[in-house]
């Protein structure tokens, strides 16, 4: 496999900025570049089209402008329309580092699989507060590393930020659903029980600006607490325990202020622990105080963001006899046609 059969697929919504600084890495990227570049303009109203054309003479681009129909079936629409064998989703907030693709075909030309994900890191550019949730997100101490452990190698569900396919496996599973976000982790499932291959590539990271505030994060985090009861339901055979954690974490956590007021101050010394382990961690990590701190706030943030929208989604799939998409229409894309 060459940079020739790669198609790179990328959705974008009124972000012109970000599809500049994600196109200024794929100049600067080893290798040669054969690889296709699909932006897909998803209804914005502030199209990427001037900066588009300021590349077009330096990069192979395709670009489309649709109507607003979400990520999941913008990626869906330009992979019909690429014309690589293999393709590589990412998000518009990325930003690849110089050896990317490089990593990927190695990895590809000598272990194959149908699907990969990467995962993702804080670039030095980032602010203070992407720093932290970078960290939140990504940490053994809060999310157990997944997103680059090599543990979970070969167990990976792969994520639409930093996403590989080939051409027949998306066609064998017709892509993306309309429900986001978890469109990915629900592609990745259905590929498995169609008996395609994958993997996670530790070296195939990009750098993934996520959320820029605080309210946006856990708008965002929210989201993914609401979906995943909703997948388990589509998928049982996936359901963990660890999926109850964050919603654990949240209520132990009120329980243990709660006690404070009876005399009892062990559970929330316990927690205290905890957190100062994950500022020393972050510290170490980022080699910032002040990314150190932010990142007790976007731990928090994430825990309760996600483990409130855990328990609320439960309860409400439990007990309601509506459709999920009637009962969630803020998480399903409507699609004409």
């Amino acid at each position: 496999m060459t940079a020739k059969d790669i198609s790179f697929i990328i959705p974008i919504y009124n972000r012109p900025e970000e599809a500049k600084e994600l196109l200024d890495s794929f100049k600067a990227l080893s290798g040669n570049h054969d690889f296709e570049i699909v932006i897909v303009e998803d209804g914005s109203t502030l199209t990427s089209e001037a900066v588009v054309d300021t590349f077009s003479n330096q990069l192979n681009i395709s670009y489309f402008i649709k109507e607003n129909t979400g990520p999941g079936d913008s990626r869906n629409f330009g992979m019909k329309l690429a014309k690589g064998n293999y393709f590589i989703i990412l998000d518009s907030d990325c930003i690849l580092p110089k050896q990317y693709l490089s990593n990927v075909l190695k990895h590809l030309n000598s272990d194959y699989v149908d699907c990969f994900g990467g995962p993702d890191a804080a670039h030095k550019s980032f602010s203070n507060i992407q720093k932290a949730i970078n960290f939140a997100m990504t940490s053994l101490i809060t999310t157990g590393g997944i997103r680059g452990k090599r543990a979970s190698v070969n167990k990976f569900q792969p994520r639409s930020f930093n996403m590989g396919i080939s051409k027949k496996a998306f066609y064998a599973t017709k892509g993306f659903g309309r429900i986001h976000p978890g469109e990915d982790p629900d592609l990745s499932i259905r590929l498995s029980k169609l008996g395609f291959s994958t993997k996670l590539i530790p070296e195939a990271y990009v750098y993934h600006k996520r959320r820029i505030s605080w309210s946006k994060f856990y708008k965002q985090v929210h989201k993914f607490g609401l979906v995943r009861p909703i997948l388990n339901q589509w998928h049982p055979e996936t359901k963990k325990i660890t999926y109850w954690f964050p919603t654990i974490f949240s209520l132990g956590l009120i329980a243990a202020i709660g006690l404070v007021f009876f005399g009892i101050q062990l559970p929330l010394k316990i927690y205290g622990i905890y957190f100062i382990c994950s500022f020393l961690l972050a510290l170490i990590s980022t080699k910032n105080a002040i990314v150190a701190l932010f990142s007790i706030l976007a731990i928090m943030i994430q825990f309760f963001g996600y483990g409130y929208g855990f328990l609320k989604s439960t309860i409400t799939l439990i007990f309601s006899n509506k459709d999920v998409e009637e009962q969630f229409p803020d998480l399903f894309f409507k699609i004409k046609g």
